[in-house]
């Protein structure tokens, strides 16, 4: 690897090792396997699915201990909106509304995300404030054709000269219109946590956000600030990270040498979101919710929405409580053998922690350490949905090394797509993965996990990307809730679909959950 003086200023900028480089080159060499499948977690058999009671329960349970507790909503907000205006870029690139109608060119093209844009334009928040710019530049704007009045709108909308909205982070673009006030995905965040993370009068969210976007999202807080804390009666801690350029990888051609710049210069990439594992460390709290940044509903589903996180916290809870039982138990004496047959049981039916089929014949002193080591460990409590089509990974029984089955959240880009048994595996998930998750990163003596131990290294993504008409491999480190997550305690509990929301096209927005009103 041809490594220049040039080379090592700018890895110690970044505060990259060298060693960690030529790791990352040989992962292109070697490629990264596919996870191999065994079946789909369904229900009873890694996803557990709670009785009425046995939710009334574990939301009372967390209720009683929230006052005690340190919690923060970890709410990863980096992404540019871009992809949510993907066909209305297209749109405006190649419509000419000159030459043809409207109907001819949505017919021709397939354009039926132009069709309901269309269709429910004054059900977007946005309809009022894009209207009143275009009724200042365009007096005769109620004369023109269909067509190019819907031209205008979205030139509007999304353009510099307008709005801008093209080049907005999603959580400050316009989600939600209610009578008296347009919200962002931003602020409904602020109004859900309330109604599970409020605790002494304060609720902590923590964003991670692009650093181009500090200074917008400090100001959008600030204009909002007095009203939401009057509206709640709950004081906000509000934090923000960056995605942290030590987990920035390189990129190499096709042939596996370093990629360089026209200035010859090493290119490195953003590694992902799993990168973000790195700010989930920073983070001090007893309990940490996680949620995507567009997953969020208007305020008169809220409710329900906040019962269901305090369902998942609350199972986080009881696990917890018995995990640290034990854990101090084995601490001071070696159980008993019908003590451990029940911690067997217990690990076995609620954690989904797989035994070595040889346990048995282990030495006390081994059993006790793979107790140890298989307990004391951050654990997450993850919402999972029945699938109904909607994108995600889902949750899998998977083998690992030397055979060993855990319970795992897969995307499908790790699945060997030419094996017909891994694509059957795939085909029968039962449910996916909306992002809805609860963590404990603290151990029984109350000390904090170190979250990078924690990590598979070998669960990334290699994707082929270009640049300027140049391929080249980039690397996406192992995924936030993936590999990164991937040696943690982990517990799937079904939620209803009405906890999952995204906004991933533009319109999304005229679903149900983020309409006020609903069409009539």
């Amino acid at each position: 690897m041809n490594i220049t003086d040039k080379d090592i200023k700018l890895v110690k900028e970044k505060g990259i090792t060298l060693d960690k480089i030529m790791t990352q080159v040989e992962i292109f060499k070697k490629g990264i396997p596919s996870v191999v499948l065994k079946s789909a977690a369904t229900i009873n058999e890694g996803i557990c699915r709670l009785s009425n009671e046995e939710k009334e329960s574990l939301l009372k349970l967390y209720e009683t201990k929230l006052e005690k507790l340190d919690t923060i909503k970890f709410v990863p907000a980096s992404g540019a909106a871009t992809r949510m205006f993907k066909d209305l870029f297209r749109f405006l690139d190649t419509y000419d509304y000159e030459k043809e109608r409207l109907n001819s060119y949505t017919n021709y093209q397939k354009a039926t995300a132009i069709r309901l844009f269309l269709i429910g334009l004054e059900k977007f928040p946005f309809y009022d404030k894009v209207m009143t710019k275009i009724q200042k530049w365009y007096p005769k704007f109620n004369e023109l054709s269909e067509g190019k009045q819907l031209y205008l709108f979205v030139e509007t909308m999304l353009r510099v000269k307008g709005l801008n909205y093209g080049a907005y982070p999603k959580g400050l673009l316009p989600f939600h219109k209610y009578s008296d006030e347009m919200t962002t995905a931003f602020e409904e965040h602020l109004y859900e946590a309330v109604g599970y993370g409020t605790a002494n009068g304060k609720a902590k969210l923590h964003f991670t956000i692009g650093k181009d976007h500090l200074e917008a999202f400090e100001y959008a807080f600030e204009d909002i600030r007095k009203k939401v804390e009057k509206k709640t009666g709950v004081d906000f801690d509000i934090t923000y990270s960056f995605q942290k350029s030590e987990t920035d990888t390189v990129a190499v051609t096709m042939d596996n040498k370093l990629f360089r710049k026209e200035n010859g210069e090493v290119l490195f990439r953003p590694g992902g979101h799993g990168a973000l594992i790195e700010n989930l460390n920073d983070l001090e709290a007893d309990i940490i919710f996680i949620k995507n940044i567009d997953n969020v509903v208007v305020r008169k589903y809220q409710d329900d929405v906040a019962d269901y996180k305090k369902v998942l916290a609350g199972k986080l809870i009881e696990i917890q409580n018995k995990i640290f039982e034990i854990l101090k138990e084995i601490d001071k004496c070696i159980p008993s053998e019908e003590k451990l047959l029940e911690i067997k049981e217990f690990m076995e039916k609620q954690l989904n922690i797989m035994f070595p089929y040889d346990f048995d014949k282990f030495s006390e002193e081994f059993k006790l350490d793979f107790l140890r080591s298989s307990l004391n460990r951050p654990i997450r409590v993850c919402g999972m949905v029945e699938n109904e089509g909607e994108p995600g990974g889902g949750p899998f029984w998977v083998k690992g090394v030397r055979g060993r089955i855990t319970l795992q959240i897969i995307e499908t880009a790790q699945i060997n797509k030419n094996d017909e048994r891994q694509l059957g595996i795939l085909k029968r998930a039962t449910h996916f993965n909306p992002v809805d998750i609860v963590c404990g990163v603290k151990n029984y003596k109350g000390e904090k996990f170190d979250l990078s131990d924690y990590i598979d290294e070998t669960a990334g993504f290699i994707t082929i990307k270009s640049i300027k008409g140049e391929k080249l491999k980039a690397l996406e480190l192992p995924g936030l809730w993936n590999g990164a997550m991937a040696n943690w305690i982990s517990v799937f509990v079904e939620v209803p679909l009405t906890t999952f929301n995204p906004v991933k096209t533009i319109n999304d927005l005229l679903k149900s959950a983020h309409q006020v009103k609903l069409f009539s």
